[in-house]
């Protein structure tokens, strides 16, 4: 049978998750160190486990609201309100979904008529641009430059805009640089929205992990932005549960219950024990996060010193637990530098191009890794960078 004829076409040019192939290299292999996917090196903290565990011991194993538990989504409008200052109401605004990726597909879903287009900014997150192709709507994405510490450009957004434009989706802290928009541009790129009446898809998922005291800014704070917005915020970064699968969307009404839609026929809920975990987890606060916080931002420094020091030129980020190294001094292509280093040194990164075509160049690294890895990592990588530039790996 030929099976290229049976699968829908839209998905079967759609290309395999850079990082995942890359993932799936190193599964199972004891030596490589791990710079790869982009988790947190501790497990989830205990308070959270053991609420889910006392919650499957209660038998508490059913369906819940297809909008998620009630409990939950009051305990979310909390946390929003006081960590975003936007206030939404969990009965009308605020929906639980299966991790933020569920959240942005079912939202692209809800609003995107074949043919409109989707402006978003790259390096970005491996899903945007095939998620967008997959509810058949039209990418258009736009480079946010080393040259600008990797934020975007409200007028290089501007210039993409066209009569088809209908949504405009942003991520920052971003993965896989961790730049951060500055303040003035979020304002212009909300004048923007405002002034072409376009939607706003904003990923925050990593807003909590912030370093040099700064602050996070969601545009859907701003005036005007709210009615506008969709915010996506999770449970997997800050609080360590990446396995749980637990993210929300924040949205007007309209927008919520289109989205709901989607989500009762594809997904009916998420897991109960994840809900229940992940209300543990709003009530813990920051107290969950800071210590992990604070130990990031000194393998930040670590490791942005470590590669700027061996050669290759390296943004030091704002936020999230990536590095965007610059490579091209060693004359070796995104991939071949990944292969030669897993092939040679047994140190696991991931190219830049499945971040978008301007991260060739570029590799990305987690520092999400116990700081004797990284520093073990490091020397490897430093090892390897000599025998390229000696000709060992041509």
């Amino acid at each position: 049978m030929n099976y290229d004829s049976k699968i829908a076409e839209h998905i079967r040019d759609l290309p395999r998750s850079g990082i995942r192939d890359f993932f799936e290299l190193v599964i199972g292999r004891t030596d490589v160190i791990s710079l790869g996917v982009g988790e947190p090196d501790k497990p989830t903290p205990w308070p959270i486990r053991e609420a889910a565990i006392r919650s499957i011991e209660k038998g508490q194993t059913s369906y819940t609201s297809n909008l998620g538990l009630e409990s939950l989504r009051i305990e979310i409008a909390k946390y929003v309100e006081g960590f975003f200052h936007v206030n939404y109401d969990p009965k009308s605004e605020i929906l639980v979904t299966v991790g933020v990726s569920e959240a942005l597909d079912i939202g692209l879903r809800a609003l995107i008529n074949p043919g409109d287009e989707v402006i978003y900014h790259e390096p970005c997150y491996v899903s945007y641009n095939p998620s967008i192709q997959m509810a058949f709507g039209v990418p258009v994405p736009v480079n946010a430059s080393p040259a600008h510490d990797f934020a975007v450009l409200a007028a290089d957004i501007e210039k993409a805009i066209t009569p088809k434009t209908k949504i405009i989706m942003l991520n920052f802290p971003t993965n896989p640089t961790g730049g951060i928009e500055p303040l003035e541009e979020l304002e212009k790129i909300a004048a923007l929205a405002i002034k072409h009446d376009l939607i706003v898809f904003t990923d925050e998922i990593y807003s909590e992990l912030l370093y040099d005291d700064r602050k996070h800014t969601s545009i859907a704070s701003l005036p005007g932005m709210k009615e506008r917005t969709v915010l996506f915020h999770g449970f997997s970064k800050a609080f360590a549960m990446t396995g749980w699968r637990l993210g929300y969307a924040c949205a007007p009404s309209p927008l919520r219950e289109a989205m709901m839609k989607i989500h009762q026929y594809c997904m009916l809920c998420a897991p109960i024990m994840s809900q229940i975990a992940g209300l543990e987890a709003l009530k813990l606060g920051a107290s969950a996060f800071e210590e992990m916080r604070v130990s990031y931002e000194k393998r930040r420094n670590t490791i942005v010193r470590r590669l700027n020091a061996m050669g290759l030129p390296c943004f030091n980020p704002g936020g999230a637990f990536y590095v965007f190294p610059d490579i091209r001094s060693t004359g070796l292509s995104s991939k071949d530098f990944a292969i030669k280093l897993l092939q040679s040194k047994s140190v696991a990164v991931v190219p830049g191009p499945p971040f978008g075509a301007i991260g060739e160049g570029y590799v990305r690294c987690c520092y999400a890794t116990a700081p004797e890895l990284i520093d073990k990592a490091m020397d490897l990588m430093e090892e390897f960078i000599a025998e390229v530039k000696a000709g060992k790996h041509a």
